[in-house]
């Protein structure tokens, strides 16, 4: 397949991508990325650093006639997010991505693509080997760890760039430019509870599958459905109802992809059994018919079918209640629209994570805002919610979010380039996702910041596919901008 991805232009471009496809590089697990990066630099002879964090800094000077031009930083993050069907066998430590091309994207069998922000990197390197592009002086920064919880950015030191104008390549739409984004917080709820041996009764696995997920700054304004949450509720129904016992729960496994599935074991009393089978199918429908305008019915499965295996023991009833409230008081989804910026998500929370199983309680968000007030009364919300039942609450990873500069030089002239380029303005905006530009702004103030890339749909997701038209388009877009750089 992936003769079809090297047939494509800019080749340079889909060359490296296609190369980081074929390298495992999960957040937190990116090393061989980081050498394979590292040791393309060196051996265009380019000065190249990777410090403490893994994050790597390759140097090139400007192209003659561009000396006296503002330095550029070309910024992108190397990890992907490592997301796949719960049928899809794939170790993504260690396998490479399936990428393939159909009707005009590129797309992954089974799990995530990593164009997010595989694209941004492959674009970067071919800027760094190419002799035919006109440039100013250029950092290429790639950044470790941006996935789950930008440790790379937050490593940055003062004087390790020294650029003017930085241009983020990791945006998800062709012909927006964006000017700020959100900050974030990490919230983690513990707990411990005692078990208990179940009733008389037989073992039966409850399934939540077939949402579409999604990336949870991008898509958190679409309403799609979260496993974590429809499982909790079908849950509870079938306890309450018909004396279904808890043993494990799963749903979830990244802090920021909205949830596709979930899985819970349980134990129902022999003589309830028929009646919870149609009470979940009842349930099950009014779910589907809830969110049939964002989740493709066809796809979507809540069933309850029987178990391998009985559990040896369940969740008691006292925390088994208390638990599975606490799941569906936590607030999930958006939370408030911007009242300065219409059509702008302002506060979201994710509830991206839960496991419970052996004594033991965990849940993850992530929570969202352009307004810092509002993410901490939203951690404060949740910790009350999740302290009525007995739960710990943590919050760290905490990330300023980027605010908007209507006097940026760069934007102005990247907004006359793209009208005479095609003859349309571009799209200005501040988006709800999470960016690194917030922390790197922070620490080097004097950068002018816009991040823009092409259109990638359904990031964090086995869905994610990027569009091949809107990457030659802004490739040609980026390389324009190099060219147009203004006067230091």
């Amino acid at each position: 397949m992936g003769k079809d991805i090297l047939s494509l232009q800019p080749a340079r471009l889909w060359q490296h991508f296609y190369d980081l496809t074929q390298i495992p590089r999960p957040s937190k697990k990116e090393r061989k990325a980081v050498d394979f990066v590292a040791s393309f630099g060196r051996q265009l002879g380019l000065p190249t650093e990777v410090d403490d964090a893994g994050n790597v800094l390759i140097r090139k000077p400007a192209t003659k006639g561009m000396e006296g031009r503002k330095a550029v930083v070309l910024q992108a993050h190397l990890d992907m997010v490592p997301q796949k069907n719960s049928s899809t066998v794939h170790d993504f430590e260690k396998d490479p991505i399936d990428a393939y091309v159909s009707d005009g994207w590129v797309c992954a069998r089974g799990t995530t693509l990593g164009a997010d922000n595989g694209i941004g990197v492959a674009a970067i390197m071919a800027v760094l080997e190419a002799a035919d592009i006109e440039h100013p002086s250029i950092e290429a920064l790639f950044t470790v760890d941006e996935e789950t919880g930008m440790s790379g950015a937050q490593a940055m030191q003062p004087g390790q760039v020294k650029g003017d104008i930085l241009l983020n390549l990791d945006s998800e739409e062709e012909g927006e430019l964006c000017v700020g984004c959100a900050g974030g917080l990490d919230a983690t709820f513990t707990a411990t509870y005692d078990e208990q041996e179940p009733a008389a009764g037989e073992p039966f696995t409850l399934s939540i599958t077939g949402l579409k997920g999604g990336h949870s700054g991008v898509d958190i304004a679409l309403g799609r459905a979260n496993a974590n949450k429809v499982v909790a509720r079908v849950l509870k129904r079938i306890a309450e109802k018909h004396g279904a016992q808890l043993a494990t729960l799963e749903g979830g496994s990244l802090r920021n992809a909205i949830p596709r599935e979930a899985f819970a074991l349980v134990v129902i009393p022999k003589g309830s059994v028929d009646a919870a089978k149609q009470e979940v199918a009842t349930l099950a429908q009014t779910i589907v018919d809830e969110y049939a305008a964002v989740e493709d019915v066809r796809e979507v499965k809540i069933a309850l079918e029987p178990a391998s295996a009985a559990p040896k023991k369940v969740v008691n009833a006292a925390s088994q209640r208390a638990l599975l409230n606490a799941i569906l008081a936590c607030p999930n989804g958006v939370v408030r629209m911007s009242d300065a910026i219409p059509g702008l998500v302002e506060t979201s929370t994710n509830l991206a994570i839960v496991k419970i199983g052996d004594g033991k309680m965990l849940a993850s968000c992530l929570l969202r805002s352009s307004v810092d007030s509002a993410k901490e009364h939203l951690a404060e919300c949740m910790e009350s919610a999740f302290s009525l039942a007995g739960v710990q609450s943590r919050f760290t990873g905490g990330y300023p979010g980027w605010k908007p500069n209507p006097s940026s030089a760069i934007l102005n002239e990247m907004c006359r380039l793209y009208e005479e380029m095609f003859a349309a303005k571009p799209h200005v905006r501040a988006i709800h996702a999470g960016l690194e530009c917030g922390l790197l702004g922070g620490v080097y103030p004097q950068l002018d910041m816009i991040s823009f890339g092409p259109t990638i749909v359904y990031p964090h997701s086995p869905g994610e596919r990027v569009e091949i038209s809107s990457v030659e388009k802004w490739w040609s877009f980026l390389l324009a901008t190099l060219k147009n750089t203004p006067a230091a």
